[in-house]
């Protein structure tokens, strides 16, 4: 008799391994990265519309916690970009300001149309990050200090560039209104959005679509995982990091022209902590600093948790110091939480 008439002719099986209770549920959150911070921002709306009722529970107020955290929320996006390919970008506050007052300046010092002053902000946005991508692409310089350095080289330029003037609301309402924009309120029922927050919502969608669906998004996750295996593997690293970095420019310049229509005026001083606010929202959000784990919709919900419990507990009346200790727990907590999935993968 032959070996191949005593072979046995089932199919293969793969064991799936009896996890336990614990191991399932790190298990979920390992492939749904979106599921803490989602479940953490239910729950905090809740406690606070019991503890507030209809003071916290109302269209108004929750549709207020949009348009609060729409600068945050795009700048975030931009991060949560970067911080995929194991990288970070302290400089985004930064050039969501000057290009905003790119976006001012060109228009009232210069004398452009303002559809063309503000193309010239978005590109200037769009410049800075591709430099930043460049220097640590191709240069091999760490993210924190090339980031950390342009910080301080844009801020630098802010202020001597506009000679620390601001450009008033009334002026930019009377004669560039379309700088004002994304501030434009339009009412849906009881609840008031602005143009910026719909902007949030589409970014964090079509941000979320290109991610999980196209081949620049597998590759930034691939970079952010492991840099030279996906290179063995015939991903263009130095490519994706630099466009990482420009598309988070890009963002980041759209956040200035946000910023504008939320404060009404061009100031260059305003947006000074973005770049920490925006860290927050993404590590609250889930993803891994360690990059290559994370959905960029659990940002949206991290800094929608950082709403949240501003809005509730400055209605409650609390100290403001309550919310950057709340805040700074759960960031901790948030760290902590990703190190136990992580595992799943070790």
């Amino acid at each position: 008799m032959s070996s191949a008439d005593t072979a046995d002719d089932g199919v293969a099986k793969f064991v799936q391994p009896n996890r336990g209770f614990l191991g399932t549920v790190q298990h979920w959150l390992h492939v749904n990265p979106a599921l803490v911070p989602l479940i953490v921002l239910v729950a905090s709306i809740v406690v606070f519309g019991l503890l507030l009722g209809s003071k916290f529970f109302s269209p108004f107020a929750l549709t207020l916690i949009l348009q609060q955290v729409q600068i945050v929320g795009i700048v975030a996006a931009a991060q949560s970009l970067v911080i995929l390919t194991a990288g970070i970008d302290l400089s985004v506050g930064a050039i969501a300001v000057i290009s905003s007052v790119v976006m001012g300046q060109f228009t009232f010092r210069y004398g452009l149309p303002v559809e063309v002053s503000i193309i010239c902000g978005l590109l200037f946005g769009t410049a800075i990050g591709a430099v930043n991508g460049w220097l640590i692409a191709a240069m091999k310089l760490p993210p924190f200090i090339v980031t950390l350095g342009m910080w301080q080289i844009v801020l630098a330029a802010n202020f001597l560039y506009s000679a620390n003037e601001t450009i008033r609301s009334q002026e930019i309402a009377e004669n560039a209104a379309m700088l004002q924009l994304l501030g434009a309120k339009f009412s849906v029922g009881g609840a008031v959005f602005t143009v910026g927050v719909l902007f949030m919502v589409l970014l964090v969608l079509v941000l979320a679509y290109v991610l999980r669906h196209t081949a620049w998004g597998r590759h930034v996750y691939a970079v952010g995982d492991d840099a030279e295996a996906a290179e063995l593997s015939g991903v263009n690293v130095k490519g994706t990091i630099i466009s990482v970095y420009a598309v988070a420019g890009l963002i980041c310049a759209f956040a200035g022209w946000a910023l504008i229509g939320r404060i009404g005026s061009v100031s260059p001083t305003s947006g000074q902590l973005l770049n920490i606010e925006s860290i927050t929202a993404v590590v609250i959000g889930g993803i891994s600093l360690f990059g290559g784990r994370g959905s960029i919709l659990g940002t949206f919900f991290g800094a929608l948790i950082v709403g949240v419990f501003t809005l509730g507990l400055r209605l409650m009346g609390a100290d403001a110091q309550w919310t950057y200790l709340l805040i700074g727990v759960l960031i901790i907590a948030a760290v902590a939480v990703d190190q136990w999935i992580r595992k799943v993968a070790a």
